[in-house]
């Protein structure tokens, strides 16, 4: 009879340990980080995505006190709370290392050998929480940007309403502001409209050889009229020789984003000058200005969406916030970058690289 007893007894054993290897063998399958602690809050078990999120280095995470790899209060009462009173939580912290990362965890009691186990499941929310707020800016942002000119129409609209449609010295210039205030909106609502398909991916390029120099004079053609309201000279310095690879039509609205700042931005009787130069199989086309420069502090951020570095005045002069976020993006479409360098009293210089023509990029 003992011999059976033993028998059933080392059975049991081996089914627990066996359920235990399937707990565990369950836990590297997880594609989200995964911890499992006994009743003295002692990791026995952990997988991959966890060491790379938690192990801070310091190698393994079994044997370790859940404190010693995650130093949140939160975390520690959730794994309790599963140990303790059987009870489920949901917990969400950061955790710093070399950056700060957000995590949600999902802890819940369960039971390996007939000892009570708690086992946390993690799920990283940094670039959730990233976009989030990038939505909310966005959507802050766009409103705000609205609303301006959305309240510059309405009161002289209602204005006109009040009698002054009447006002022969004043009605034609009220409905100028008007007009003014409609199409900057509209310009708006369009750069929005092209951003969003940009970065959806619906936007899709087809290089060709382009001669730069004529493409560029056509752009100071185009933009001659306020060059010439700012008293600003337009120059470049490319041979006609020169041939680019771009899509034509995007390259232009690159192209005249970073013009058009430039001399909106300029000094009085100031100077805007492109010239192209290549580089490690690229082209960088230079965009310098002699205005008054961005501020270091500025630079990081100046692709930004609606990043501006003088707010007063970029509204007084025009402009949605938009155009150097599409510039970057447009860029990055051919498979290149934008950059500036910049000094305070002295100018910008706005840097477009692109590849040149290879078999690779003809594939």
């Amino acid at each position: 009879m003992s011999l059976l007893g033993d028998w059933f007894r080392k059975k049991e054993e081996s089914t627990e340990k066996t359920s235990r290897q399937i707990s565990f063998d369950i836990l590297k399958t997880l594609r989200e980080s995964a911890i499992i602690v006994g009743e003295d809050t002692q990791i026995i078990a952990s997988n991959q995505q966890a060491y790379d999120d938690f192990a801070r280095k310091n190698g393994a995470l079994e044997n370790k006190r859940l404190t010693e790899v995650i130093r949140d209060r939160a975390v520690h009462d959730g794994f309790l709370k599963a140990l303790e009173n059987n009870e489920s939580s949901e917990v969400k912290f950061d955790f710093l290392f070399n950056e700060k990362r957000s995590f949600s965890a999902k802890i819940t009691p369960i039971i390996l050998e007939e000892k009570r186990h708690a086992i946390g499941v993690f799920y990283e929310t940094t670039q959730i929480e990233h976009l989030e707020r990038v939505r909310q800016e966005f959507l802050s942002n766009v409103s705000h940007e609205l609303r301006t000119p959305l309240t510059s129409i309405l009161a002289f609209v209602e204005t006109l309403e009040d009698g002054a449609i009447d006002d022969k010295a004043n009605n034609q210039r009220f409905l100028a502001v008007i007009r003014k205030n409609a199409e900057r909106m509209h310009l708006l609502i369009d750069d929005i409209a092209e951003l969003s398909l940009i970065e959806s991916g619906q936007i899709t390029i087809e290089p060709r050889e382009i001669k730069l120099a004529s493409l560029v004079d056509e752009l100071f053609t185009n933009l001659s009229a306020k060059a010439t309201a700012r008293n600003v000279k337009l120059f470049h310095k490319i041979s006609t020789e020169k041939k680019v690879w771009a899509d034509k039509m995007r390259l232009e609205q690159v192209l005249t984003n970073l013009i058009d700042n430039a001399i909106k931005f300029n000094r009085e009787n100031g100077s805007v000058t492109i010239t192209c130069e290549e580089k490690d199989q690229t082209d960088l086309i230079n965009v310098t200005d002699e205005g008054e420069g961005i501020s270091s502090e500025h630079l990081p951020r100046i692709f930004e969406r609606f990043y501006r570095t003088d707010r007063a005045r970029s509204r007084e002069i025009g402009g949605t916030g938009l155009g150097l976020a599409i510039v970057k993006h447009l860029a990055r479409l051919h498979g290149g970058e934008v950059s500036v360098t910049s000094t305070l009293g002295q100018g910008s210089t706005f840097i477009i690289q692109l590849p040149q023509k290879t078999q690779e990029n003809l594939s």
